[in-house]
Protein backbone atom coordinates (compact mmCIF):
# COMPACT_ATOMS: atom_id res chain seq x y z
CA UNK A 1 0.00 0.00 0.00
CA UNK A 2 1.65 3.36 -0.51
CA UNK A 3 0.11 7.19 -0.70
CA UNK A 4 -0.47 7.80 -4.16
CA UNK A 5 0.51 6.76 -7.45
CA UNK A 6 4.23 6.31 -8.25
CA UNK A 7 5.79 5.57 -4.90
CA UNK A 8 6.95 1.80 -6.14
CA UNK A 9 4.29 -0.31 -5.04
CA UNK A 10 4.52 -2.47 -8.22
CA UNK A 11 7.73 -2.38 -8.67
CA UNK A 12 8.24 -3.77 -4.79
CA UNK A 13 5.15 -6.45 -5.66
CA UNK A 14 7.83 -7.39 -8.77
CA UNK A 15 10.61 -7.46 -6.36
CA UNK A 16 8.50 -10.01 -3.97
CA UNK A 17 7.17 -12.05 -6.88
CA UNK A 18 11.15 -12.44 -8.70
CA UNK A 19 11.84 -13.88 -4.47
CA UNK A 20 9.83 -16.26 -4.68
CA UNK A 21 11.06 -17.42 -7.94
CA UNK A 22 13.85 -17.54 -6.83
CA UNK A 23 13.12 -19.88 -3.97
CA UNK A 24 10.94 -21.83 -6.11
CA UNK A 25 8.10 -21.24 -5.85
CA UNK A 26 5.18 -21.51 -8.80
CA UNK A 27 4.60 -17.78 -8.77
CA UNK A 28 3.47 -15.39 -11.96
CA UNK A 29 2.12 -12.17 -12.96
CA UNK A 30 -1.63 -12.58 -13.31
CA UNK A 31 -2.20 -8.95 -14.48
CA UNK A 32 0.47 -5.74 -14.64
CA UNK A 33 -0.64 -2.44 -15.18
CA UNK A 34 3.04 -0.40 -16.30
CA UNK A 35 1.11 2.72 -17.77
CA UNK A 36 4.28 2.64 -19.77
CA UNK A 37 6.52 3.75 -16.85
CA UNK A 38 10.27 2.65 -17.68
CA UNK A 39 11.45 1.55 -13.95
CA UNK A 40 7.98 -0.89 -13.88
CA UNK A 41 8.66 -2.23 -17.50
CA UNK A 42 12.51 -3.12 -16.39
CA UNK A 43 11.42 -4.59 -12.54
CA UNK A 44 9.11 -6.76 -14.54
CA UNK A 45 11.58 -8.65 -17.68
CA UNK A 46 12.21 -12.12 -17.09
CA UNK A 47 8.92 -12.53 -15.03
CA UNK A 48 6.42 -14.87 -16.43
CA UNK A 49 3.28 -13.99 -17.56
CA UNK A 50 0.05 -15.32 -17.42
CA UNK A 51 -1.88 -13.96 -20.66
CA UNK A 52 -4.86 -11.89 -19.80
CA UNK A 53 -8.77 -12.61 -20.96
CA UNK A 54 -9.46 -10.68 -24.17
CA UNK A 55 -13.09 -8.49 -23.97
CA UNK A 56 -14.37 -6.64 -26.42
CA UNK A 57 -16.40 -3.29 -25.78
CA UNK A 58 -17.56 -0.49 -27.72
CA UNK A 59 -15.22 -1.95 -30.71
CA UNK A 60 -12.30 -1.49 -28.30
CA UNK A 61 -10.42 -4.88 -27.43
CA UNK A 62 -9.48 -4.56 -23.43
CA UNK A 63 -7.82 -7.30 -21.31
CA UNK A 64 -8.85 -8.43 -18.03
CA UNK A 65 -7.27 -10.65 -15.26
CA UNK A 66 -7.99 -14.27 -16.73
CA UNK A 67 -9.57 -15.53 -13.17
CA UNK A 68 -10.67 -19.21 -14.82
CA UNK A 69 -7.20 -19.47 -16.54
CA UNK A 70 -5.34 -18.99 -13.42
CA UNK A 71 -7.63 -21.59 -11.55
CA UNK A 72 -6.84 -24.12 -13.95
CA UNK A 73 -3.54 -23.43 -14.17
CA UNK A 74 -3.36 -22.65 -10.34
CA UNK A 75 0.10 -21.28 -9.29
CA UNK A 76 0.94 -20.72 -6.00
CA UNK A 77 1.07 -17.17 -5.75
CA UNK A 78 0.23 -14.58 -8.49
CA UNK A 79 0.83 -10.75 -8.86
CA UNK A 80 -2.59 -8.60 -9.59
CA UNK A 81 -1.94 -4.73 -9.56
CA UNK A 82 -4.47 -2.14 -8.68
CA UNK A 83 -6.89 -4.14 -6.62
CA UNK A 84 -9.58 -1.55 -7.02
CA UNK A 85 -9.50 -1.50 -10.44
CA UNK A 86 -13.26 -1.62 -12.21
CA UNK A 87 -13.36 -4.73 -14.54
CA UNK A 88 -14.75 -3.78 -18.31
CA UNK A 89 -18.23 -4.09 -19.01
CA UNK A 90 -19.10 -8.14 -19.45
CA UNK A 91 -16.87 -9.61 -16.66
CA UNK A 92 -17.94 -12.06 -14.75
CA UNK A 93 -17.20 -9.96 -11.46
CA UNK A 94 -17.41 -5.98 -11.24
CA UNK A 95 -14.29 -4.95 -9.68
CA UNK A 96 -10.66 -6.99 -9.49
CA UNK A 97 -11.22 -7.30 -5.45
CA UNK A 98 -13.58 -9.42 -6.55
CA UNK A 99 -11.63 -11.52 -8.39
CA UNK A 100 -9.03 -11.83 -5.70
CA UNK A 101 -11.11 -13.02 -3.84
CA UNK A 102 -12.34 -15.83 -6.50
CA UNK A 103 -8.65 -16.58 -6.48
CA UNK A 104 -7.91 -16.89 -2.32
CA UNK A 105 -11.17 -19.43 -2.41
CA UNK A 106 -9.51 -21.65 -4.67
CA UNK A 107 -6.30 -21.57 -2.51
CA UNK A 108 -3.67 -19.01 -4.72
CA UNK A 109 -2.33 -16.99 -2.59
CA UNK A 110 -1.78 -13.24 -4.63
CA UNK A 111 0.55 -9.75 -4.00
CA UNK A 112 -1.57 -6.89 -4.95
CA UNK A 113 -1.21 -3.43 -4.70
CA UNK A 114 -3.52 -0.23 -3.88
CA UNK A 115 -3.12 3.69 -2.66
CA UNK A 116 -4.41 4.40 0.66
CA UNK A 117 -6.85 6.98 -1.02
CA UNK A 118 -8.92 4.00 -2.32
CA UNK A 119 -10.82 2.49 0.99
CA UNK A 120 -14.10 3.14 1.14
CA UNK A 121 -13.87 4.33 4.79
CA UNK A 122 -12.03 7.18 3.52
CA UNK A 123 -13.15 8.43 0.77
CA UNK A 124 -14.67 11.61 1.79
CA UNK A 125 -11.41 12.31 4.32
CA UNK A 126 -9.90 12.12 1.00
CA UNK A 127 -12.26 14.28 -0.97
CA UNK A 128 -11.85 16.95 1.69
CA UNK A 129 -8.31 17.19 2.19
CA UNK A 130 -7.52 16.85 -1.49
CA UNK A 131 -10.56 18.15 -3.41
CA UNK A 132 -10.54 14.97 -5.29
CA UNK A 133 -13.10 12.79 -5.40
CA UNK A 134 -11.76 8.87 -6.08
CA UNK A 135 -14.49 6.86 -8.09
CA UNK A 136 -12.60 3.37 -7.40
CA UNK A 137 -13.39 2.17 -4.30
CA UNK A 138 -12.31 -0.68 -2.15
CA UNK A 139 -13.92 -2.30 1.11
CA UNK A 140 -11.82 -1.67 4.11
CA UNK A 141 -12.62 -5.91 5.18
CA UNK A 142 -10.35 -6.88 1.88
CA UNK A 143 -7.60 -4.75 3.30
CA UNK A 144 -8.35 -5.54 6.89
CA UNK A 145 -7.96 -9.32 5.31
CA UNK A 146 -4.46 -9.68 4.25
CA UNK A 147 -2.03 -11.82 5.88
CA UNK A 148 0.72 -9.17 5.22
CA UNK A 149 0.56 -5.55 4.89
CA UNK A 150 3.83 -3.45 3.37
CA UNK A 151 3.66 0.19 3.06
CA UNK A 152 5.74 1.36 0.47
CA UNK A 153 7.06 5.31 2.09
CA UNK A 154 8.16 7.91 0.03
CA UNK A 155 8.16 11.80 1.29
CA UNK A 156 6.45 14.19 -0.63
CA UNK A 157 9.44 16.15 -2.25
CA UNK A 158 10.89 12.83 -3.58
CA UNK A 159 7.58 11.97 -5.18
CA UNK A 160 7.50 15.20 -6.84
CA UNK A 161 10.95 15.11 -7.91
CA UNK A 162 10.15 11.09 -9.41
CA UNK A 163 7.32 12.90 -10.77
CA UNK A 164 9.13 16.07 -12.92
CA UNK A 165 11.61 13.53 -13.75
CA UNK A 166 8.81 11.79 -16.03
CA UNK A 167 9.13 8.63 -14.15
CA UNK A 168 5.43 8.99 -13.08
CA UNK A 169 3.55 10.23 -15.93
CA UNK A 170 3.81 11.64 -19.50
CA UNK A 171 5.58 15.48 -20.34
CA UNK A 172 1.79 16.40 -21.04
CA UNK A 173 0.57 15.51 -17.04
CA UNK A 174 3.63 16.53 -15.58
CA UNK A 175 2.63 20.63 -14.46
CA UNK A 176 -0.93 19.69 -14.18
CA UNK A 177 -0.37 16.66 -11.43
CA UNK A 178 2.25 19.09 -9.45
CA UNK A 179 -0.65 22.02 -9.11
CA UNK A 180 -3.08 19.52 -8.39
CA UNK A 181 -3.34 15.99 -6.86
CA UNK A 182 0.44 15.76 -6.09
CA UNK A 183 1.05 18.87 -3.79
CA UNK A 184 3.46 18.83 -1.20
CA UNK A 185 -0.12 19.69 1.10
CA UNK A 186 -2.10 16.95 -0.24
CA UNK A 187 0.49 14.58 -0.45
CA UNK A 188 1.57 15.20 3.18
CA UNK A 189 -2.11 14.43 4.58
CA UNK A 190 -2.19 11.05 2.25
CA UNK A 191 1.39 10.08 3.63
CA UNK A 192 -0.32 10.61 7.64
CA UNK A 193 -3.85 8.80 6.35
CA UNK A 194 -1.91 5.84 4.96
CA UNK A 195 0.19 5.83 8.57
CA UNK A 196 -2.35 6.12 10.47
CA UNK A 197 -3.88 3.32 8.30
CA UNK A 198 -1.06 0.82 8.74
CA UNK A 199 -1.09 1.60 12.18
CA UNK A 200 -4.58 0.78 12.91
CA UNK A 201 -4.17 -2.64 10.82
CA UNK A 202 -0.78 -3.44 13.20
CA UNK A 203 -2.96 -2.55 16.13
CA UNK A 204 -6.12 -4.92 15.02
CA UNK A 205 -3.47 -7.64 14.22
CA UNK A 206 -2.29 -7.93 18.07
CA UNK A 207 -3.28 -10.58 20.50
CA UNK A 208 -6.24 -9.54 22.40
CA UNK A 209 -6.47 -9.15 25.83
CA UNK A 210 -8.92 -9.48 28.30
CA UNK A 211 -12.39 -9.06 26.74
CA UNK A 212 -13.75 -5.37 27.29
CA UNK A 213 -17.26 -3.82 26.76
CA UNK A 214 -18.26 -4.62 23.47
CA UNK A 215 -18.38 -1.30 21.21
CA UNK A 216 -21.69 -0.78 19.08
CA UNK A 217 -21.65 2.34 16.68
CA UNK A 218 -25.00 2.98 15.41
CA UNK A 219 -25.33 6.30 12.32
CA UNK A 220 -28.22 7.59 12.31
CA UNK A 221 -29.40 8.75 8.71
CA UNK A 222 -32.07 10.33 6.55
CA UNK A 223 -32.59 9.53 2.73
CA UNK A 224 -29.86 13.01 2.17
CA UNK A 225 -26.74 13.24 0.41
CA UNK A 226 -25.25 13.40 3.92
CA UNK A 227 -25.62 10.21 4.46
CA UNK A 228 -22.48 8.23 3.02
CA UNK A 229 -20.09 10.70 4.79
CA UNK A 230 -21.45 9.77 8.18
CA UNK A 231 -21.69 6.34 7.35
CA UNK A 232 -17.80 6.46 6.57
CA UNK A 233 -17.18 8.48 9.44
CA UNK A 234 -19.38 5.82 11.80
CA UNK A 235 -16.98 3.21 9.67
CA UNK A 236 -13.77 5.01 11.03
CA UNK A 237 -14.92 5.03 14.78
CA UNK A 238 -16.21 1.48 14.40
CA UNK A 239 -12.67 0.45 13.42
CA UNK A 240 -10.48 2.03 15.77
CA UNK A 241 -12.99 0.85 18.50
CA UNK A 242 -12.64 -2.92 16.83
CA UNK A 243 -16.48 -2.87 17.05
CA UNK A 244 -19.83 -3.33 15.31
CA UNK A 245 -21.22 -0.64 12.94
CA UNK A 246 -24.69 -0.28 12.43
CA UNK A 247 -26.22 2.07 10.39
CA UNK A 248 -30.43 2.92 10.42
CA UNK A 249 -32.89 4.75 9.00
CA UNK A 250 -35.88 5.41 9.19
CA UNK A 251 -38.73 4.20 6.27
CA UNK A 252 -39.91 7.27 4.59
CA UNK A 253 -43.89 7.77 4.48
CA UNK A 254 -43.16 8.21 1.10
CA UNK A 255 -40.16 6.89 -1.04
CA UNK A 256 -39.09 9.09 -4.39
CA UNK A 257 -37.07 7.36 -6.54
CA UNK A 258 -34.05 9.32 -5.91
CA UNK A 259 -34.42 8.81 -2.26
CA UNK A 260 -34.59 4.91 -3.14
CA UNK A 261 -31.32 5.57 -4.92
CA UNK A 262 -29.47 6.96 -1.92
CA UNK A 263 -30.60 4.12 0.48
CA UNK A 264 -29.63 1.59 -1.87
CA UNK A 265 -26.38 3.63 -2.32
CA UNK A 266 -25.76 4.25 1.73
CA UNK A 267 -26.50 -0.10 2.31
CA UNK A 268 -23.41 -0.56 -0.22
CA UNK A 269 -21.22 1.47 1.80
CA UNK A 270 -22.69 0.11 5.02
CA UNK A 271 -21.60 -3.58 3.38
CA UNK A 272 -18.63 -2.37 2.33
CA UNK A 273 -17.46 -1.53 5.90
CA UNK A 274 -18.53 -4.73 7.18
CA UNK A 275 -21.76 -3.16 8.80
CA UNK A 276 -25.50 -3.95 9.41
CA UNK A 277 -27.96 -1.65 7.72
CA UNK A 278 -31.03 -1.39 9.02
CA UNK A 279 -34.58 0.41 8.18
CA UNK A 280 -36.91 0.73 10.82
CA UNK A 281 -40.72 1.62 11.15
CA UNK A 282 -42.38 4.73 12.94
CA UNK A 283 -46.00 5.89 12.86
CA UNK A 284 -45.26 9.13 14.70
CA UNK A 285 -42.18 10.70 16.02
CA UNK A 286 -38.53 9.30 14.41
CA UNK A 287 -36.85 10.43 17.92
CA UNK A 288 -38.29 7.02 20.27
CA UNK A 289 -37.82 4.89 17.56
CA UNK A 290 -34.31 5.41 17.46
CA UNK A 291 -33.66 5.60 21.01
CA UNK A 292 -35.24 2.10 21.20
CA UNK A 293 -32.82 0.89 18.89
CA UNK A 294 -29.97 2.20 20.34
CA UNK A 295 -30.94 0.40 23.70
CA UNK A 296 -31.78 -2.76 22.58
CA UNK A 297 -28.66 -3.22 20.74
CA UNK A 298 -26.60 -1.84 23.47
CA UNK A 299 -25.15 0.95 21.33
CA UNK A 300 -22.00 2.93 22.98
CA UNK A 301 -21.48 5.36 20.69
CA UNK A 302 -23.76 7.67 18.33
CA UNK A 303 -23.47 9.50 15.28
CA UNK A 304 -25.88 11.94 13.93
CA UNK A 305 -25.87 14.82 11.57
CA UNK A 306 -26.55 18.16 12.15
CA UNK A 307 -30.30 18.65 11.82
CA UNK A 308 -31.33 20.38 8.56
CA UNK A 309 -34.72 20.87 9.64
CA UNK A 310 -36.52 24.23 10.53
CA UNK A 311 -36.74 25.67 13.95
CA UNK A 312 -40.35 25.69 13.44
CA UNK A 313 -40.42 21.86 12.30
CA UNK A 314 -38.45 20.96 15.40
CA UNK A 315 -40.45 22.71 17.73
CA UNK A 316 -43.48 20.78 16.83
CA UNK A 317 -41.88 17.26 15.99
CA UNK A 318 -39.20 17.68 18.52
CA UNK A 319 -35.33 18.36 18.37
CA UNK A 320 -34.20 14.65 17.40
CA UNK A 321 -30.48 15.28 19.04
CA UNK A 322 -31.61 16.63 21.84
CA UNK A 323 -34.40 13.57 22.76
CA UNK A 324 -31.37 11.35 22.11
CA UNK A 325 -28.95 12.98 24.35
CA UNK A 326 -31.68 12.96 27.24
CA UNK A 327 -33.33 9.45 26.31
CA UNK A 328 -29.90 7.21 26.38
CA UNK A 329 -27.43 6.75 29.07
CA UNK A 330 -23.69 5.66 28.69
CA UNK A 331 -23.58 6.53 24.94
CA UNK A 332 -21.64 8.63 23.36
CA UNK A 333 -23.42 11.10 20.75
CA UNK A 334 -21.04 12.49 17.91
CA UNK A 335 -23.66 15.26 16.33
CA UNK A 336 -21.44 15.65 12.40
CA UNK A 337 -21.46 19.42 11.08
CA UNK A 338 -23.42 19.11 7.36
CA UNK A 339 -20.35 21.57 5.84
Amino acid sequence: MGMAAGVGKTTRALNELRERLERGEDALIGVLETHGRRGTVQAAEGLPVFPRRVLAHGGVTLGELDVDGLIARRPGVVLVDELAHTNAPGSPREKRWQDVETLLDAGIDVLSTVNVQHLESLNDTVARLTGVRVRERLPDAVLHGADELVFVDLPPDDLRARLRAGHIYGPEKIEQSLTNFFTVANLTALREIALRQVANAVEMDAPEGQPGVQERVVVAIAAEETGSRLIRRGGQLAERLHGELHVVTIRPARLSAEQSRMLGTFRAITAALGGQFHVLDAQGSVAPVLVRFVQEIHATQVVMGETSRSRLTEFLRGDIIKTVLRETRNVDVYVISRD
